[in-house]
């Protein structure tokens, strides 16, 4: 007689996971019970398949026996396509080819969505089959074995979602018009998991209850508002329990990482996004752990509920709020960085972190609170108060307290991890506990208020004090007060210290508005904080500017000072915006507002050398603004110089015989300033003097260039060339005086002549002895090259009719 055959090694595993022991036989009849009813249900789920298989089966076998027919009728009719038959019957058209070859399609796309459909429902079925079986009435298994049930019955169904994610990616990659088929697999797996999630997160709290978690947060200290180093449960479980914990946590994971695959691909439906290949579309799954790991999520949530009793005593206190929630992060880290980061390797969730997950489930749970109980009252009191010195100064603490936590929240979250730049700053946005101001716009602009209106408060306070406006001159040499181009400080620019304090102001809520998550907000932020601040103190220069057309002709030296350390400061502010604005925070800005006022279709004007600029438009006030009063003084100290030297001008080339008689010899030597142009120089010379030690050294440049060049066209086009006739001793006193106005000029250059082109030449031609005078006279009126045989004489800038008329005005006697 045969000996019997052995059981098989699944059945021998199986019994001995559950008759462990003598004691555990006791559980036969439970487990009798559970084997009996998961039979019974695996048994209608297989009736209901076959029927299905049975209904969709006999469809396709009844369109396709109507195309075997309509085959049989096209042979019968020819025996061919297109042949035409002696008896005269009917032949097949060649048009009706492609309707027989559309027919032929639409059969076998039939027959392709049959079987995704019957593939798609054994899918389903699995993942229903094994969500129920988790849900069912609670067995009589012992704890332990109950618990490792439902943790295979959870991968089981981690499974079933990942067969139908793929098998819906390849039909929404392969043929998106089955969107029907999609959605109504989506509807069921979704009121599937609106099941399982919540069962699956019931068990995983029920396995952390039974292992101590969580830890007791009072100590002998508490009554003093002292807490000692905590326990962490999770570094004291032993091997059995690290075990069950592991399996849990890993269950849980697999779970989480199948959910966000399904919402990559759903998202990547309603985007877009063109088609990508499978590697490609799961890696897009790592931003769906933003917002931390379920199974790290559940290990804060009953932290919460704790501290919530000790937050309500320090309503009044937030930063005791703060320090503790740091303190409970910090202590437990080591034992989540060792305990935890194993597993999420073990899970292959490639770049997460635990301790940036236990950190991102703390300041999440931080954040809520402050989000019912601190912000709301804040934000009442704003609204209600009139008097906002106090709210304002809460809530700016509050923020203080929220920057600081932030930054030792994410130094901790980064503790012992190497990190590229850019991914350690996109990591910590989504760390920040200023996130709160993306749910709440309306608290973004009380804050952003709030900030405007303490900086406008102080800047009051500091204009009100003249000395801030003003610039102390320090004992330079000349040649130290103009070289200095190359401008970069505040001293630099000979800028008045309000500049400064404006810069730091306004550089103090930049830097504040650095921590909110995302540039979306910090746009918002800048432009009703900084930025507003910042053209309001524009608007206040210009009307310190404006006090130069309150004048009359003459101008008054405290206007002129006044203008002066105004265009400073307006030129400091414009380097330090353009400074900003090459910095890679506002070119990100800038660009995701060019990209957003595109997307909205207005009609935003942007620099065209700068198209990302964030400070575009304040830049190109302060520049216009500084351009429009330098233009006002020089156009002031011209007019002031015209009116001074009105007769002098109408009388240049005369001889004044009051002074010296017009037969007596004279040279630059012996002859003095015409009377009538000193008061013009002294003119020149204050103003210039003046410009040089209060303004800017780049503005100055330019200012002095334009003054000379204005002066030496007025003189110039006054002469009433053609009309008089120089005198020997008038061509010297114009000489005369043309040195002594390039006098006043020359501390600035060492030949003031370059830039008085037209008296120059003037000058050049009156000198000119009177046959080289006859002869250059000849040929500019009979040469056809006229200009050229001007600059063989070194004359550059007056034209040949000009010329003509300066030689026409030279004695032609003696």
């Amino acid at each position: 007689m045969a000996s019997p055959r052995p059981p098989p090694a699944s059945l021998r595993s199986f019994l001995d996971a559950h008759f462990a022991s003598p004691e555990d036989l006791a559980s036969a009849p439970a487990l009798a019970e559970l084997l009996r009813r998961e039979c019974v249900g695996l048994d209608a789920s297989l009736r209901r398949l076959e029927a299905q298989l049975a209904s969709v089966s006999a469809s396709w076998l009844a369109r396709s026996a109507g195309a075997r027919a309509s085959l049989r009728r096209i042979r019968s009719r020819g025996g061919g396509f297109g042949v035409e038959e002696d008896d005269g019957e009917e032949t097949l058209r060649s048009a009706e080819l492609p309707a027989l070859v559309q027919e032929i399609h639409r059969i076998d796309a039939i027959r392709l969505y049959a079987e995704a459909a019957l593939q798609l429902e054994a899918f389903v079925g699995n993942l229903e089959d094994a969500t129920f079986s988790i849900v069912r009435q609670a067995s009589k298994l012992n704890l332990s074995s109950e618990m490792q049930w439902k943790q295979e019955k959870l991968l089981q169904a981690v499974d079933a979602m990942r067969d139908i994610e793929l098998e819906l990616l390849r039909i929404s990659t392969n043929r998106p018009q089955w969107t029907n088929l999609i959605m109504a697999v989506d509807s069921r797996v979704d009121k599937t998991l609106a099941i399982l999630r919540p069962k699956a997160l019931t068990d995983y709290r029920a396995l952390l209850a039974a292992l101590g978690w969580p830890p007791s947060l009072s100590s002998p200290d508490a009554a003093n508002n002292k807490y000692s180093e905590i326990p962490n449960p999770l570094i004291l479980m032993n091997e059995a329990n690290k075990e069950k914990y592991s399996q849990s946590f890993l269950a849980l994971c697999a779970l989480q990482h199948a959910q966000a695959n399904r919402e990559a691909r759903q998202c990547q439906a309603k985007g877009a996004s063109a088609s990508m290949s499978d590697s490609k579309y799961f890696d897009k799954t790592a931003a769906c752990f933003d917002n931390g790991l379920w199974a790290i999520d559940e290990l804060v949530q009953p932290i919460a509920s704790r501290l919530e009793y000790h937050f309500a005593k320090w309503s009044e206190q937030p930063e005791f709020i703060f320090a503790l929630v740091y303190k409970i992060a910090r202590d437990f880290m080591g034992g989540v960085d060792d305990i935890l980061q194993p597993l999420i390797d073990r899970a292959r969730l490639v770049g997460l972190s635990a301790k940036e997950s236990w950190v991102t489930g703390m300041v999440k749970m931080l954040l809520g609170y402050i989000e019912r109980q601190i912000f709301p009252v804040l934000v009442t009191s704003y609204q209600a108060t009139d008097d906002k010195f106090e709210v304002h100064s809460s809530w700016m603490h509050l923020n203080d307290l929220m920057i600081t936590f932030d930054k030792r929240m994410q130094l901790l979250a980064d503790s012992g991890i190497q990190k590229i730049a850019s991914i350690s700053e996109g990591l910590s946005r989504s760390l920040s506990v200023f996130s709160i101001y993306s749910e709440h716009s309306d608290w973004l602009h009380m804050w952003a208020g709030v900030e405007l209106n303490s900086a406008q408060h102080k800047l009051k306070s500091e204009m009100e004090d003249e000395i801030n406006w003003s610039y102390s001159i320090k004992e330079l040499g000349l040649q130290e007060i103009t070289s200095n181009f190359l401008l970069s400080t505040r001293e630099d620019y000979k800028a008045p210290t309000i500049s400064e304090f404006v810069v730091k102001t306004a550089s103090a809520m930049i830097e504040r508005g650095h921590a909110l998550p995302n540039k979306g907000l910090r746009i918002q932020y800048n432009r009703s904080s900084s930025v507003q601040f910042l053209n309001d103190f524009f608007l206040v220069l210009r009307e310190r500017c404006e006090a130069l057309q309150l004048t009359n002709t003459a101008l008054e030296d405290d206007s002129l000072l006044k203008a002066s350390f105004a265009i400073n400061a307006a030129r400091y502010c414009e380097y330090v915006l353009r400074e900003w604005d090459d910095d890679i925070v506002f070119l990100e800005m800038g660009a995701h507002r060019k990209h957003v006022d595109e997307g909205q279709g207005q009609d935003h004007k942007h620099s065209a050398q700068h198209p990302c600029s964030f400070f575009g438009d304040e830049i190109a006030f302060l520049a216009k603004l500084g351009t429009d009063y330098l233009e006002q003084i020089m156009s002031s100290v011209l007019l002031e110089f015209e009116d001074l030297s009105c007769d002098y001008v109408q009388n240049i080339g005369l001889p004044n015989e009051q002074i010296h008689p017009v037969d007596e010899v004279l040279d630059e030597e012996n002859l003095g300033i015409s009377p009538g142009f000193v008061a013009s120089l002294e003119v020149v010379r204050d103003r210039t003097t003046k410009l040089m030690l209060h303004l800017n050294s780049k503005d100055f440049l330019d200012l002095w260039r334009s003054i000379a060049e204005g002066l030496d066209y007025f003189i110039y086009s006054s002469i009433r060339w053609g009309e008089l006739t120089f005198s020997d001793q008038g061509v010297v006193q114009l000489r005369v005086d043309t040195k002594a106005l390039l006098h006043i000029f020359r501390p600035f250059c060492l030949r003031p002549e370059a830039f008085f082109p037209f008296i120059s030449d003037s000058l050049r031609l009156l000198a000119m002895r009177k046959t080289d005078a006859r002869y250059l006279l000849e040929v500019l009126k009979n040469a056809k090259e006229n200009d050229s045989c001007l600059r063989q004489q070194g004359l550059q800038h007056v034209n040949a009719s000009q010329a003509m008329k300066i030689l026409g005005s030279k004695r032609s006697d003696g």
